[in-house]
């Protein structure tokens, strides 16, 4: 009895599974088959935080599978040669994959398509909601602009989420691998996998969603970001399950994520843009080392920016109104170069995925699809915003903890200074304007 093989990717669930049913539908075997692969660590994206949450997302889905009559199989190697090996081993009639949109999941696509011809099945919409290139304007393979995508994401018609499988057979004589434990970077990083996505939806309200997204105390955001990174949770059914929970909250977390698709398929069609400058600007980056570090650190003088840093290093995840601003302090106030600022988030984030994370820097570096270009986020203006009464820094910044209200923002101007640094530029040093197009 020869199998099909479902090679999981960023799709490491079993409800709202496409690649899974697919395989489940083309013979009564299969191998739900991961990989560890070998050219991913070669890279450096596998770091500590996101290795540790991978683990825990392997061994739910093992779980659940082995709940279901099957279990998975890891193998470790690289991805193309292990899954061709499997197959030639098991004389597997098909193998399905989800597409993706890097560079290297690309590369990976073709790789296996030449290996495999007419058994690869590659499914489109399982890392997203709306598949890339599934709309484009007149006369181009993308959007560049996100509301004129939005309008059309919203008009187009995407596929229906399908039901978890109520049991799987895979073959008893196709060996895995023990997927090592890691140790996290951060010491704060939350449980991986499905059911802990699945928890947290469920006990998530959404309905505040508009009014308290950007409010940095409240921590009101659904912190669902590590779990659509790794595919525990289904884009395309959280989208069903928020436009059926209706209201201005769920209108606006869809919009989230529509932005998430949106970024998908910018990279899909640009995958250069990961490195490269979507639209060049002339810039002339300011270089300095020591200001970078204190950047990391935390320690640039500005507690709404510091704890942002501070947050990220302690839980691995970062509320996005302070991804904003503290991408916004490093590109514009600091004027060093987006990429060191993009490397950094990546080497801590749980959720750090490319198309997201390089792209969304991008357009707070005015290098990408944002039509202003030039806009500058002024911390101590986010901090009115957004932390009016300085809760978030007293959080993150225990230096600052006994400061009283806004005045937390202004550590300078206290007649007591604490042992907290001074500001590390001064915010009308204007290098921005000074280095753009020089």
């Amino acid at each position: 009895m020869s199998p099909s093989i479902a090679l999981l990717t960023q799709d490491l669930r079993l409800h709202d599974n496409p690649v899974l049913r697919a395989a489940l539908s083309d013979a009564e075997e299969v191998v739900p088959l991961f990989v560890l692969d070998d050219g991913v660590a070669a890279t450096g994206f596998a770091v500590p935080n996101r290795a540790a949450f991978l683990a825990d997302c392997l061994a739910d889905l093992d779980a659940g599978l082995r709940a279901r009559g099957g279990r998975l199989v890891v193998r470790r190697g690289a991805v193309v040669e292990e899954t061709v090996r499997l197959a030639e081993a098991t004389g597997a009639v098909s193998v399905h994959v989800a597409a993706g949109v890097s560079g290297f999941a690309q590369r990976r696509e073709g790789a296996l398509r030449q290996a495999l011809g007419e058994r690869l099945r590659v499914h489109d919409a399982v890392l997203t909601a709306l598949a890339p290139g599934a709309v484009t304007p007149a006369g181009k393979d993308h959007y560049a602009v996100f509301t004129p995508y939005l309008r059309a994401w919203q008009a187009a018609q995407r596929r229906h989420p399908v039901a978890a499988p109520r049991a799987v057979r895979v073959p008893q004589d196709v060996r895995g691998a023990e997927v090592p434990a890691v140790r996290p970077d951060s010491p704060a990083l939350p449980a991986g996998g499905e059911s802990a996505g699945r928890r947290l939806w469920s006990s998530w309200q959404v309905g505040p969603y508009e009014e308290v997204h950007d409010d940095l105390a409240g921590d009101e955001t659904s912190r669902l970001s590590p779990y659509l990174h790794f595919g525990c949770l289904s884009a395309a059914e959280l989208v069903a399950l928020a436009q059926r929970r209706g209201g201005p909250g769920a209108e606006a977390f869809v919009r989230q994520l529509v932005w998430r698709d949106f970024h998908h398929q910018v990279l899909a069609a640009r995958p250069d843009a990961a490195h490269a400058d979507y639209r060049p600007r002339g810039d002339h980056w300011h270089r300095d080392r020591a200001e970078l570090t204190a950047w990391k650190a935390g320690l640039t003088g500005y507690p709404i920016v510091d704890a942002g840093m501070r947050q990220l290093a302690h839980e691995g995840w970062m509320h996005n109104r302070a991804r904003l601003l503290t991408a916004s302090f490093l590109a514009k106030t600091l004027y060093l170069d987006w990429r060191e600022g993009a490397a950094h988030f990546l080497s801590l984030l749980v959720d750090g995925d490319v198309a997201n994370n390089q792209l969304n820097w991008q357009w707070v570096a005015g290098t990408g699809t944002d039509t202003r270009p030039n806009r500058v986020l002024n911390p101590l203006t986010q901090a009115k915003r957004f932390d009016p009464d300085g809760a978030y820094v007293r959080r993150w910044v225990p230096e600052l903890a006994g400061v009283p209200g806004a005045a937390v923002h202004r550590p300078w101007l206290l007649a007591e200074r604490p042992d907290y640094p001074a500001p590390l530029v001064a915010l009308e040093a204007g290098r921005f304007q000074q280095g753009r197009g020089r």
